[in-house]
């Protein structure tokens, strides 16, 4: 084995099991859940090419290994002299790396059909019973249950209760249907996808496991801080205390469910941003740059 297959080894470990137990335990992630979204992304990515690195370092010689980036992009974007001095070991390389890659790609995707059938099903049934009120931008369903959510995607709306709309002040109101646009506006139905196709794929792995937990609850702290730019913290606060007994469908986003205490607390307490954002910051741009020259280093020098 030549030393070239220690940078996506170690990546991988990186992103695979150390930054994913930290992350989870960071104090900072709740406080700024976009950069927490970031890096969870980022993680994600960066694990999946380093996976599908490591069988094509182990495939070729050292002496090719080093090169894996030019190989990759001369095999990727071949012009015809590059392709008669291509040999069957290095598209074998490629080839196996990309089906490495295509496993968590083929679950994402599959994860995003078989939602997007989910909402569509439940689109039609909206067309059914539903009414649609152009004041509140919104289909209104007769319920006397409070529940506000929305479909994310091709099936785009947001579904507010009778109930809501009678028990809820409008400011409140607002408030929530604010929250569920921003899911929407976000794409966050494709994170949520993403997070379910490496549970699928890597169910034992740290990323898929912590990551399948924190990301929903991130996604919607992220969702209530774009409602807070239009409304108090104390409005939000309420209508998600009077949201909390409605229900939605599985493939919805909902204003209220089973983190909303968590998500009222967060909101109601008062905190200070500046010092663990910038931790947090540093800690991600810290284990960035101390990684950096180790893969430079291995992935330049002939084996």
């Amino acid at each position: 084995m030549n030393h070239h297959v220690l940078p996506p080894l170690g990546l991988a470990l990186a992103t695979g099991a150390l930054l994913p137990w930290t992350l989870a335990r960071a104090r900072w992630a709740q406080q700024v859940p976009r950069l927490a979204l970031t890096v969870w992304t980022a993680s994600g990515l960066i694990f999946a090419l380093a996976v599908a690195l490591i069988p094509a370092q182990l495939l070729l010689p050292g002496r090719v290994s080093h090169r894996i980036v030019d190989m990759a992009l001369t095999l990727t974007f071949p012009s015809l002299h590059q392709l008669r001095h291509a040999t069957g070991l290095e598209y074998a390389a490629a080839a196996t790396a990309l089906a490495v890659l295509a496993l968590p790609v083929t679950s994402f995707l599959r994860e995003v059909l078989r939602a997007r059938r989910a909402r569509s099903r439940h689109a039609g049934l909206l067309q059914l019973v539903g009414r649609y009120d152009a004041r509140l931008g919104a289909t209104v369903l007769d319920d006397p249950r409070p529940a506000v959510y929305c479909l994310p995607g091709r099936s785009r709306q947001v579904v507010v209760s009778s109930g809501a709309v009678t028990t809820l002040t409008e400011p409140q109101l607002a408030a929530a249907l604010c929250h569920e646009r921003a899911h929407i506006a976000g794409r966050h139905h494709l994170l949520v996808a993403a997070a379910r196709a490496y549970a699928t794929t890597f169910p034992r792995l740290p990323l898929a496991r912590l990551g399948g937990r924190a990301i929903p609850l991130l996604l919607e702290m992220a969702a209530d801080d774009q409602a807070m730019r239009a409304a108090s913290r104390e409005t939000l606060a309420t209508a998600l205390y009077t949201l909390a007994v409605g229900r939605s469908p599985r493939e919805a986003f909902a204003a209220s469910g089973p983190s909303a205490a968590l998500r009222m607390r967060r909101i109601l307490t008062p905190h200070r941003s500046g010092h663990p954002v910038l931790r947090g910051l540093f800690a991600v741009t810290a284990a960035a740059g101390a990684i950096t020259p180790l893969i430079l280093a291995c992935c330049s020098v002939p084996g």
